[in-house]
């Protein structure tokens, strides 16, 4: 018996239910949105070259089949079909090619029953191995496209950062200069006016101008801070290590606390007498990490005291540590106190301190620069230690 003319006579009744099949299966969802054509795709051709292929006087069009399946796994790759997707159709269409073929095969002999079984899974076999190596094809271009089309947008969007960073920093210098006017200012008229008691119940305004000087000063820090980490990120800030004794230095920032302190009834205690005498570091950047280590802990402690120890670690290294009997930090903010603006704050009374979420961050930064660590011990209600660990010898920039 000759299938092939069999095959040929039903085509148009194996499509059609061949594209009901697969529309009714809920495991091909990406049929959902697709014409009956789109679904059908090659699949004319492919049952064209199927039937030469059965046909003992036709010769096989092989060629026909393998070139029909490329274009079928091209197709399926750019309509987002799944591998599982494409091998359930597949499957689908092979039951309904043998559906369709089972009353001429029962009229068949044994042979020829076997060889059209052989032939026909032979081929659709090839078809998939066809369409499945086109698809991939398909799906690895589109992988580079979207590679090249992210590599291009990470290119933008790190101009666009760059180019915001330029604009930040450009527009804090500007809003420094008349910040600064209006804090001179405010500062030498409320002087002036403190200095003529007689007219001091006169002037309403005296406590409005006293805010202004806060809230001014405030903003000039932000924008000072702001301006350090952008000068670090933008890899402009450097190190001008020099022979620095430690402990000269450390009494001079106490000197400055020391008031802060005073005035929220605190205790400093300091133990540097196993500190070394001498680190070759940058003064400069050191004053930074030990005034913001100790502002900070001032600024989070409504009792008790705040202790500062130094001591040599090893042979090329030292440390510094600030304890405080403050609020303490959460074990989640502990990996987040050195963003930039990050602030765990519920105590009422730390809600309303000056505290701009910058301090931490520009320590973290500046003992990067140096080529240290810091640590952060802390518990909510029982204080926190941070501790930094430096090099003895500072390695200067170019």
């Amino acid at each position: 018996m000759d299938f092939s003319q069999t095959l040929i006579a039903k085509s148009d009744a194996i499509l059609h239910k061949w594209v009901e099949a697969v529309y009714e299966d809920e495991q091909i969802e990406a049929t959902q949105e697709l014409t009956f054509n789109a679904v059908r795709d090659s699949l004319p051709r492919i049952l064209k070259a199927l039937a030469t292929v059965l046909s003992e006087s036709a010769t096989s069009d092989l060629q026909t089949v393998v070139d029909a399946s490329l274009e079928h796994g091209t197709l399926r790759a750019e309509q987002g079909f799944e591998p599982e997707e494409i091998a359930r159709e597949y499957r689908l269409l092979r039951f309904v090619i043998f559906s369709f073929l089972e009353e001429d095969l029962l009229q068949g002999s044994a042979q020829e029953v076997l060889r059209a079984v052989r032939l026909i899974d032979t081929v659709i076999d090839e078809a998939i191995a066809r369409c499945f190596n086109s698809y991939t094809q398909g799906r690895l271009q589109e992988l580079k496209q979207l590679q090249s089309q992210l590599r291009l947008t990470n290119q933008e969007l790190t101009r666009l950062v760059r180019a915001t960073k330029e604009n930040l920093s450009h527009l804090a210098h500007e809003l420094k200069t008349p910040l600064t006017s209006i804090i001179g200012y405010a500062d030498l008229f409320l002087r002036q006016q403190r200095q003529q008691p007689e007219l001091k119940d006169t002037y309403a305004n005296l406590e409005s101008i006293e805010r202004v000087l806060k809230s001014g000063r405030l903003l000039v820090r932000l924008i000072n801070d702001t301006l350090e980490i952008s000068r670090y990120d933008a890899g402009q800030m450097k190190l001008h290590p020099a022979q620095t004794d430690v402990r000269s230095l450390i009494n001079s920032v106490l000197e400055m606390i020391e008031p802060l302190a005073s005035g929220k009834e605190l205790s400093l205690v300091v133990e540097c007498e196993r500190a070394p005498s001498q680190v070759n570091t940058d003064p400069l950047r050191l004053q930074q990490i030990v005034t913001n280590l100790l502002s900070n802990a001032i600024r989070y402690t409504e009792s008790g005291s705040i202790h500062l120890e130094c001591w040599t670690v090893s042979p090329q290294q030292w440390a510094i540590s600030v304890t405080d009997s403050g609020i303490g930090i959460s074990l989640d903010a502990q990996t987040k106190i050195f963003n930039p603006y990050f602030r765990e704050v519920t105590d009422s009374k730390v809600q309303k301190s000056d505290g701009t979420g910058l301090g931490l961050a520009i320590v973290s930064r500046l003992v990067q620069l140096m080529h240290g660590e810091i640590k952060v011990d802390s518990q909510l209600g029982k204080g926190s230690t941070f501790t930094v660990i430096l090099p003895l010898e500072a390695i200067a920039q170019v």
